[in-house]
């Protein structure tokens, strides 16, 4: 067996596949493994030697299956660490938290909104109750079949949700897809609701990895896999996949491999490229709906380290509305180790700054994001920048309306190719990065099944919504309205 790719799809394939004891080669283009979730070391000008990755990665309480393939190598989670709270502030200082919400849906929803400083029981009394029905009914695919077509911004007007409060109540979940909510589909903001609200009880409270990603997660799990006798080729690029009586998975020269079946668990753009220089892949339709996964808009990192430190209340993680270039804000020091070691050893603070859907370039964003900053910090004003790294970025896949119906799945036409990958379509409310791995376990699963071997159990929130209670209390709020 091949994987082509060493992101979390691509680990999530290998691990399901070798302990069946299937043989599994990884071919992965970076020289880490984590893809889009990699980690790696980096040099300061001053010769300090730090961590470096693509930037701040909430691990969410349902992300479930995610969880259970990092358990293979870390299997009390050791690895992460609880962020209690999640704190956002729009342009007018106007703050959210979900610290101390109930757990039990509905009433975490209806408690976060009520003690909005956004969001008041009048606000509650006007949503449409038709129009929000969704909200408590998810169900996963049909929300697709009857939303996919509306962005979620005009859900939001539909159903008459105040607009002060949209910055912090839900385009949290848009930037979570790195779009704005004109770009996001309503399917996928109605799934997230239900995911992190009506559908779990553990809310949006999330876990980050205390460490950076490559020794935190990944290099430990690297070992775990080569354990079972994975092979990993980091560094090599895939050029193509040749169907015959075997597959061949062309990486130039000699370092090409035969295999009986192959996982492509690449990103958007490798995906695309990999299809069109692999003429005997699939059907002319099958090819089209490849070709047809977009990329979201750029999205910026600038990492700062800085002289002296931020001031000792600020939060681990912020996010900000109303306040662009900048998305979110994160004090590295407050959980990752080797932030912590450098602020420790200079008095100083690494603060990262996210700007999404990013159109100006990398001078006029970066001078925006500190002006942001700044604004939000004011102690970081006269703070010495000692070195920064700046990434832009464009792989992440886009989830706009209308893309579900022909979003390639993870079966393919040929029953020894699958996908994997948070770009793949699968009919389970999961999202993100727990997308990503159960697509993986999923192409595993599925190729096992023709080895005539046993799968892996899967698990996700609830398929539809549980909560009857806001059902009747949103009909009651329609009742009223008539």
């Amino acid at each position: 067996m091949v994987v082509v790719g060493a992101g979390i799809a691509g680990l999530a394939a290998a691990a399901g596949l070798s302990e069946r004891g299937v043989a599994v080669d990884v071919v992965e283009a970076n020289d880490y493994v984590g893809g889009r979730v990699g980690g790696w070391p980096d040099t300061l000008a001053d010769g300090s030697a730090v961590a470096m990755n693509r930037g701040f990665h909430a691990f969410f309480r349902q992300y479930y299956n995610l969880r259970s393939l990092l358990r293979r190598s870390d299997p009390h989670l050791s690895a992460l660490t609880p962020v209690e709270d999640y704190p956002l502030v729009d342009e007018h200082g106007r703050r959210d938290t979900f610290r101390g919400l109930p757990r039990t849906p509905p009433f975490n929803a209806l408690t976060f909104a009520l003690r909005s400083p956004t969001f008041r029981l009048r606000d509650l009394v006007r949503i449409d109750g038709m129009a929000a029905a969704p909200l408590a009914t998810a169900s996963v695919p049909q929300t697709y079949y009857d939303l996919d077509d509306r962005d979620a911004a005009q859900f939001l007007t539909d159903i008459n949700f105040p607009d002060a409060a949209r910055h912090l109540a839900f385009e949290v979940f848009a930037r979570s897809f790195f779009v704005k909510p004109e770009k996001l589909s309503a399917a996928e903001l109605v799934t997230m609701f239900h995911i992190y609200f009506l559908g779990s009880d553990e809310g949006l409270v999330f876990d980050v990895a205390n460490a950076n990603f490559d020794d935190a997660l990944w290099n430990p799990l690297r070992k775990y896999l080569e354990g079972n006798g994975v092979r990993f080729h980091t560094g090599t690029s895939v050029r193509s996949v040749e169907l015959g009586e075997g597959v061949r998975v062309g990486c130039g020269g000699d370092d090409d491999l035969v295999a009986d079946a192959v996982v492509l668990a690449t990103d958007v753009a490798g995906l695309r490229r990999i299809v069109a220089a692999s003429p005997t892949l699939g059907d002319d339709d099958w090819r089209a709906r490849v070709a047809g996964v977009g990329n979201a808009p750029p999205f910026v990192v600038l990492r700062l380290w800085l002289d002296r430190p931020v001031r000792p209340d600020r939060a681990a993680f912020l996010g900000t509305g109303g306040r662009p270039p900048l998305d979110n804000v994160s004090v590295l020091e407050r959980y990752e180790r080797e932030a912590a070691q450098w602020a420790s050893r200079t008095g100083g603070s690494v603060v990262e700054l996210h700007g999404y859907s990013v159109t100006a370039d990398d001078a006029e964003v970066r001078d925006g994001l500190l002006a942001r900053m700044h604004d939000l910090y004011p102690e970081t004003a006269a703070a010495t920048i000692v070195d920064e790294r700046l990434l832009r970025r464009e792989d992440c896949p886009t989830f706009g309306p209308g893309d579900f119906e022909r979003r390639p799945t993870v079966r393919t036409p040929d029953p020894r190719v699958m996908l994997a990958g948070d770009c793949i379509r699968i009919d389970l409310p999961v999202a993100l990065m727990e997308r990503a791995a159960t697509t993986g376990w999923t192409a595993a699963n599925e190729l096992l099944e023709t080895f005539g071997l046993a799968g892996h159990t899967l698990h996700t929130v609830p398929n539809r919504g549980r909560s009857a209670r806001l059902g009747r209390l949103i009909a009651r709020a329609e009742g009223r309205r008539t």
